[in-house]
């Protein structure tokens, strides 16, 4: 099927902003239950996040491609698969909709809607996190997209799922969600002045990961 381009914007927009109610609002509600059990409270994040990805790309990837992220956008520019000016409108849009996400948490939560993280997230294992959080997020997705593309939305999900714990920053692996997440002073913020940080090693993962796919899953004649 073919959509619009307005058409596959706005299902980046609401499926952004899906994806950041999902992370902020779950993590608000992890922490209210946890009773100041940080594991419980991850684990209380983690699921509905994992959770939402499959949801989300399941019903919205036959219209954008699910990007949900300008990293993933970023690649799929690289591989000429999408417009550079589309590009551009899609990554601006998952912004908008990370910040109506996190606002909207907000707002179910009785929170203050407008924030600034206090949440520490720097430093040398948190960047290099965040590097195989985004390289191991690409290569998921451009992977499975070769040798099962129906398995995708299940495939990122366990993905995700699984990165929240074995990488040291909770695997973040997008520049929308961590903008948005910069504006949330909850259980799932980071600092401002940490996001570029972050961003700037979630795009080195991904163009890593997309050079690493383009060897690999090249079939020789």
């Amino acid at each position: 099927m073919n959509y619009s381009t307005s058409q596959r914007a706005v299902a980046e927009f609401i499926g952004t902003a899906f994806l950041l109610a999902t992370v902020v609002g779950s993590g608000i509600m992890a922490e209210r239950l946890a009773d100041g059990n940080v594991a419980i409270a991850l684990l209380g994040n983690t699921i509905p996040t994992g959770a939402i990805l499959y949801v989300l790309i399941t019903m919205l990837g036959p219209i954008s491609g699910a990007h949900f992220n300008p990293a993933v956008t970023l690649v799929f520019m690289l591989r000429k698969e999408i417009a550079r000016r589309e590009s551009l409108l899609f990554i601006a849009v998952q912004i908008i909709g990370g910040l109506i996400g996190v606002w909207a948490a907000h707002l179910m939560f009785d929170e203050q809607l407008m924030q600034f993280s206090l949440k520490v997230r720097s430093g040398g294992a948190q960047w290099w996190a965040e590097i195989v959080a985004s390289f191991g997020l690409i290569f998921t997705i451009l992977a499975t997209l070769k040798h099962r593309a129906d398995a995708v939305p299940a495939a990122v999900g366990l993905y995700i799922t699984a990165a929240y714990w074995f990488t040291a920053s909770t695997s973040f692996a997008n520049p929308a969600v961590t903008v948005a997440r910069s504006f949330s002073d909850t259980f799932a913020g980071i600092r401002p002045v940490d996001a570029p940080g972050f961003i700037i090693a979630q795009i080195v993962g991904a163009v890593a990961a997309f050079a690493v796919c383009r060897w690999l899953l090249k079939e020789q004649k």
